[in-house]
């Protein structure tokens, strides 16, 4: 049997329309039917777009990654060092802006494999620990992330449009 092979390699700027494309799909899968299909797609097109992700790459805070397994892309994530929230009383904090993965790779445990790295690189920026927003309809993830974990720590509006918000718990793993 082979194995598979899964690598993960940091972004640059070059990679912001990839990005954008599977932010867009990734979102659909997961978020899709959270809003009117007229919100969801104005979100989609002005948060994943090639000109606003090439804009996060001047900030040094922010790191992106991708992941692929046996030589395709399967998703990314996007992390903010030293990124602060109400709800959490701990400064050096990560947040945890995006672990996307296109559905087809799911159950290959590419999402533990591509967290684990991002906790192993917030440590090594001196980290305390690492915060996300997760839409609270979105059981896939929370159980994902309290197997890792994570308690709630708050709670917080995600805005997918001026008449549109979805509730988000905000979720927090404080490093041993």
């Amino acid at each position: 049997m082979i194995k598979p092979m899964i690598k993960i390699v940091k972004a640059n700027i070059e990679d912001s329309e990839l990005i954008a494309e599977i932010g867009k799909k990734s979102f659909l899968e997961s978020h899709g039917n959270s809003a009117s299909t007229e919100d969801i797609n104005s979100f989609i097109s002005k948060t994943y777009n090639k000109e606003n992700i090439s804009k996060e790459f001047k900030n040094t805070k922010i790191k992106y990654h991708i992941i692929h397994f046996n030589d395709k892309v399967a998703g990314f994530s996007k992390i903010e060092l030293s990124t602060s929230n109400k709800d959490i009383n701990e400064l050096n904090v990560t947040k945890l802006d995006r672990l996307y993965l296109l559905k087809e790779f799911y159950g290959q445990r590419l999402g533990s494999s591509l967290f684990d790295f991002n906790i192993q690189l917030s440590k090594k920026q001196n980290q305390k620990g690492i915060w996300l927003a997760v839409w609270v309809e979105n059981k896939r993830a929370i159980n994902f992330y309290t197997k890792l974990g994570f308690k709630i720590a708050g709670k917080y509006n995600f805005k997918i449009s001026e008449t549109r918000s979805n509730p988000n718990h905000i979720m927090y793993l404080k490093y041993e």
